[in-house]
């Protein structure tokens, strides 16, 4: 029997698709159409290359990029995200918040948006925030091509942000563990509660999105699970809307390191055929 070969974690780019770059625009059908297919290609992609299939990922990469990479699926993304379709995720937040006391509340608030599709969003554009984009691959000038697990650590407060935004990024990671991982790196960009605007509002705060399935129709995730390990992580939820496809989340953070050890593990909570395997694990020492 041959000994399972130990991996390390993952980049982020292996859980994005080939990237190619299209300025073909397409219908919302279409574009629902495309986005819909990528994520189940995806999926099967990363089954593959968990059971070490080399030749069936690589045949599905390929038919990712014949469908247009990563470039076109940004680009369906966007389409959905456009005002007349009401797909911007950040409206949510801005609802969570109220905007004419955050307006007046003291200096301009410091806004991180992990996986920026692009810089006129509804918080890009409401002058609340001074916002910094950054995405694996940019698909305009004002995004930066970074990938977040590697962004160097802030080197002091005035380098850090009251809000990260996770919109539909968690669920591109590719792999459990990695998923915690990055959960746990938000805590290393935000200010400490004092430095955050003080009054009513939840920063230093965490703004997360994800698809609806992988909170409701996964085996091993459930929203009380997610509140479990977000507790760990020291942060506890203030808002919560539930669409049809989208589940969002508002998270302020009480303590930005956590004083105890984490092991939050793999536990199957929701059995079923039709379930999906969407799983976030976590392994930290207080000490690190």
């Amino acid at each position: 029997m041959v000994a399972k070969k130990k991996s390390s974690l993952k980049s982020l780019q292996a859980g994005r698709p080939p990237t190619a770059r299209s300025g073909r625009s397409m219908s919302r059908k279409a574009s629902r159409t495309l986005i819909n297919t990528h994520h189940q290609l995806e999926k099967r992609r990363r089954q593959a290359a968990a059971t070490g299939d080399d030749k069936a990922e690589a045949a599905i990469a390929a038919e990712i990029a014949s469908l247009g990479g990563l470039g076109h699926y940004q680009q369906a993304s966007l389409q959905g995200q456009s005002l007349d379709r009401g797909g911007d995720t950040s409206k949510v937040l801005l609802e969570w918040l109220s905007t004419k006391e955050v307006a007046t509340g003291g200096p301009r608030l410091k806004m991180l948006e992990v996986g920026a599709l692009s810089t006129r969003n509804a918080c890009s554009r409401s002058g609340l925030f001074d916002m910094v984009h950054i995405d694996l691959n940019s698909q305009e000038q004002g995004i930066l091509e970074q990938d977040f697990m590697e962004r160097p650590l802030p080197a002091s407060d005035t380098d850090k942000f009251d809000i990260i935004s996770l919109s539909l990024v968690l669920n591109f990671v590719p792999e459990a563990e990695g998923r915690g991982q990055m959960l746990l790196r938000t805590l290393s960009f935000l200010r400490e509660q004092k430095a955050a605007s003080q009054g009513p509002f939840p920063f230093p705060a965490l703004f997360l999105v994800l698809p609806r399935s992988c909170l409701d129709n996964s085996r091993y995730m459930t929203q009380s699970r997610l509140e479990e390990l977000m507790g760990d992580l020291c942060y506890q939820r203030v808002h919560i809307k539930m669409t049809q496809k989208l589940a969002y989340s508002l998270w302020h953070n009480t303590r930005l390191l956590p004083s105890t050890k984490i092991e939050f593990t793999k536990r199957e909570v929701n059995p079923g055929r039709t379930r999906n395997n969407f799983v976030i694990t976590l392994q930290h020492r207080a000490n690190q």
